[in-house]
């Protein structure tokens, strides 16, 4: 698993694709934060605080870390690298989890730099320093959390063709089917009576706890289940390709 681990990393960055992801994102975020005139901007709002990167982060994540995914199976398939992969003496959870490890590494390195922000943001405030560490460290988990999320979901989208582009698209749908659409749900009618429990299906519910601070039990336990249901979800189907292969 580690050795497929090592392998991801050193390709993402022996590419442009990791110092791309960690460049764009911190990009859309100054510019939120610093550049672009309105109330998500720090030195117009009049407060200091890391709300804009945590409210603009998750929008930002659900392109990217598809896009750090779409390749992992997807190229894999296309050239072929895949039957060797099957040929040496490793089982497909450790294929799934290895490589699912090293996207979540690569979006815990985008969000590193950010710590830019925090120290930036903590030195406008009246008393230099006085801001909500508490707060901080439980949004930056949830993100972390969400990201984690998304790869899982990311992975089971390239599992399924091995065209990148439509991997890409399928990840990306995941991501805001998870983040949005139980949310949209929950205000159907006939839903009424169990909204609440449909918006707490949804990742967006856990993560805006977590955003406040709150590193509840109930929502750890939330993220990694669904992270679970995802990675098992992508090794039955790298099971069922090699069950297919063999027949």
């Amino acid at each position: 698993m580690f050795a497929i681990f090592r392998k991801e990393i050193s390709g993402f960055f022996s590419s442009l694709t990791g110092y791309i992801v960690i460049i764009v994102f911190l990009l859309i975020n100054s510019l939120f934060m610093w550049v672009f005139p309105g109330e998500l901007n720090v030195l117009e709002s009049g407060y200091a605080g890391l709300d804009t990167l945590f409210l603009i982060s998750p929008w930002v994540f659900l392109f990217l870390v598809p896009a750090i995914t779409m390749k992992m199976f997807a190229e894999e398939k296309k050239l072929g690298t895949i039957e060797l992969i099957y040929s040496r003496p490793v089982s497909e959870r450790r294929i799934v989890y290895g490589k699912y490890l090293a996207s979540v590494a690569l979006a815990f390195l985008s969000l590193l730099p950010c710590i830019i922000y925090y120290i930036s943001v903590s030195r406008l405030v009246e008393t230099p320093g006085n801001i909500d560490k508490g707060a901080v460290l439980g949004a930056s988990a949830g993100l972390l959390c969400l990201a984690a999320v998304y790869a899982a979901a990311g992975l089971l989208a390239s599992s399924f063709t091995d065209n990148q582009v439509i991997a890409f698209i399928i990840a990306v749908l995941f991501a805001f089917f998870l983040f949005m659409g139980f949310d949209s749900f929950a205000y159907l009618p006939g839903l009424k009576k169990v909204d609440e429990f449909v918006i707490r299906l949804g990742i967006n519910e856990h993560y805006k706890s977590m955003s406040r601070g709150v590193v509840d039990l109930s929502d750890l336990v939330y993220f990694a289940a669904v992270v679970l249901i995802f990675n098992e979800a992508t090794r039955l189907v790298l099971l069922s390709r090699k069950w297919r292969e063999k027949s």
